[in-house]
């Protein structure tokens, strides 16, 4: 059985990675200073939750019982990567509303052709069922994902091998969707999650680019290698704060902003994360300081109930999930100067209190008193946030559901991979 000290840097499930946590024996006096993160005492790395640390602790157990299959799994999923094609939003076979191929288009993962229509339009929605359409050639969230994957694999491979190859592949990846003017991608969502017959893009689109996450992490953790330019690191850094302006002045942008479900928090945490690596810090400070009253306050009831996600028919795994941004936030609030892991509100909310709520129903989902259609899954998504939860607090009980649910799930922590994101 893996520790739970270790298992927390050898996943890479959800929003955590290899990265998130280490062992207290091994921890330095690592701090993130703004936007400039960990780069002072990572060898110019400029990660922000990738903390080096952790990658230190990985690095010296690797070869050990403990992370070696995960290891393993990470350095197949590299070469995998290193044989693999390049990715551009330009190769999908539908064209944009504004007919450049430039511009992303998605479509809403909930939303199926209407049968009583002729040509299926316009698409209904049925809450929890992803329609596989949506992951064809036509549209660029199943492309974004292979590359934000493979640019993280490559990225962490490059820094467990020290071979150039991984760290010249990465950034391959990372000059044709970002920089190339042939390839790149506009810094906007204007038709992300769109549905036929409805509307050609909507505000949860803006969502999609939540794997964009771990490709900032990655970008730092390849500085060492010297395969980006400096110009080409301020153009990754200006694409970035180009869609951060985005975010904040389109009208889906604006709109997602103002959800009060998980879209809003990943919403916020996006915007902090891509200011941070757009070396915008007080945009990043403003954001984290306004999640305590503008998030936690009234997305989390005074028993830790996530009222906007109990309605869904995937209740479990959306409490989960607004969960995960409002950890991230958490983890990004000591490179401003904001702690969100001990904020309390006027009733008492907290994402203590609300990990308190959804303790109880590990290993025991059944007694959820809400629907779910797959809760055992939920709850297997949930291990890396147990288990920041558990190191955060010191709470032997949090640590005790983690380990729960890795004795449930062995697989999961074993194993190098991306989980699917929910919607």
């Amino acid at each position: 059985m893996i520790s739970a000290s270790f298992r927390a840097v050898a996943l890479v499930a959800g929003l955590t990675t290899l990265a998130l946590s280490a062992p207290p024996a091994l921890a330095k006096d690592a701090v993130c200073k703004a936007d400039d993160g960990y780069a002072a005492a990572f060898d110019g790395r400029r990660t922000f939750r990738w903390k080096p640390q952790a990658l230190e602790a990985a690095k010296a157990g690797v070869s050990g019982p403990a992370l070696s299959p995960a290891y393993r799994a990470l350095i197949a999923r590299a070469d995998k990567a290193l044989a693999g094609p390049v990715y551009s939003v330009v190769d999908k076979s539908r064209t944009p509303p504004s007919g450049d191929k430039h511009d992303y288009i998605s479509m809403g993962p909930y939303w199926w052709p209407d049968p009583a229509q002729p040509n299926g339009e316009p698409y209904v929605r049925k809450d929890g069922e992803v329609n596989p359409e949506r992951d064809t050639n036509a549209f660029d969230a199943g492309r974004m994902d292979a590359m934000a994957g493979a640019v993280e694999a490559l990225s962490l491979a490059y820094y467990f091998t020290g071979k150039s190859a991984y760290a010249t592949k990465a950034a391959q990846l990372l000059r044709v969707w970002f920089l190339d003017p042939a390839t790149r991608m506009n810094p906007s969502m204007t038709y992300a999650q769109g549905v036929p017959g409805r509307t050609p893009g909507r505000a949860e689109g803006v969502l999609d680019t939540y794997r964009l996450l771990r490709v900032v992490e990655s970008i730092g953790v390849l500085a060492p290698s010297r395969t980006l330019t400096a110009a080409e690191q301020k153009g990754l850094e200006a694409w970035f704060g180009d869609y951060a302006a985005w975010m904040q002045t389109a009208p889906t942008g604006r709109q997602e902003r103002a959800a009060r479900n998980n879209h809003g928090v990943w919403y916020d945490y996006q915007l902090a994360t891509f200011a941070l690596f757009a070396r915008q810090p007080d945009l990043a400070r403003t954001v984290l300081a306004g999640v305590g009253k503008g998030r936690i306050d009234p997305q989390i009831e005074a028993d830790g109930k996530l009222p906007e996600e109990l309605a869904r028919t995937k209740a479990l795994h959306y409490s989960y999930f607004a969960l995960e941004p409002l950890v991230g936030m958490a983890e990004l609030g000591p490179c401003v100067g904001v702690d969100l892991w001990n904020y309390k509100g006027p009733k008492g909310q907290g994402i203590r209190v609300a990990f308190g709520y959804l303790a109880p129903f590990v290993g025991n989902e059944a007694a959820f008193p809400y629907k779910d259609l797959k809760p055992q899954d939920a709850t297997r998504e949930a291990l890396p946030l147990y288990d920041l939860a558990a190191r955060a607090y010191g709470d032997a009980g949090f640590a005790a559901k983690a380990e729960l649910i890795a004795r449930q799930a062995p697989a999961a922590q074993s194993r190098l991979t991306i989980a699917p994101y929910g919607r």
